[in-house]
């Protein structure tokens, strides 16, 4: 029966999250992708502390996926100019920063990509559908 019920309960989710992602302008897919990538690393550091290797490897591997993938790809450099370049040097380093989480066993990589990532969304609800730009640029410097 809690099978039963739990598989409702995940169609019900995953018919919640794609309506809201056909939905959604992409403005708001760039916030999803934004508390997707949060969550993810918030569950990589909870299993890791947990000792749950395996799914500490596929919550860090979720977030990889967010942020390389969908993130970093929905980069216009054309349009985004220097800002764009900087926000793909900067999922980058996330990837890299995630990677070294996973060998390593450490949770302050997750850390500090979880910090990373909600200050870009912080940043990116500012901008909101407006366009505009948010008032307070992001306070840690790109590193490679």
């Amino acid at each position: 029966m809690y099978t039963q019920s739990r598989v409702a309960a995940n169609a019900y989710a995953n018919v919640g999250l794609e309506t809201g992602v056909v939905a959604a302008n992409p403005h708001q897919l760039i916030i999803m992708l934004y508390e997707g990538a949060e969550l993810s690393v918030r569950m990589a550091i909870r299993h890791m502390n947990e000792g749950d290797l395996v799914k500490k490897s596929a919550a860090i591997t979720k977030a990889s996926t967010i942020i390389l993938e969908g993130l970093r790809t929905a980069l216009d450099t054309r349009q985004g100019g220097k800002l764009a370049m900087q926000l793909d040097a900067l999922y980058d380093y996330m990837g890299k920063r995630l990677m070294l989480a996973h060998l390593k066993n450490q949770t302050e990589p997750l850390e500090e990509v979880l910090g990373l990532l909600r200050e870009l969304h912080d940043a990116w609800k500012q901008i909101g559908v407006t366009g505009q730009s948010p008032a307070v640029p992001l306070q840690h410097p790109i590193a490679a």
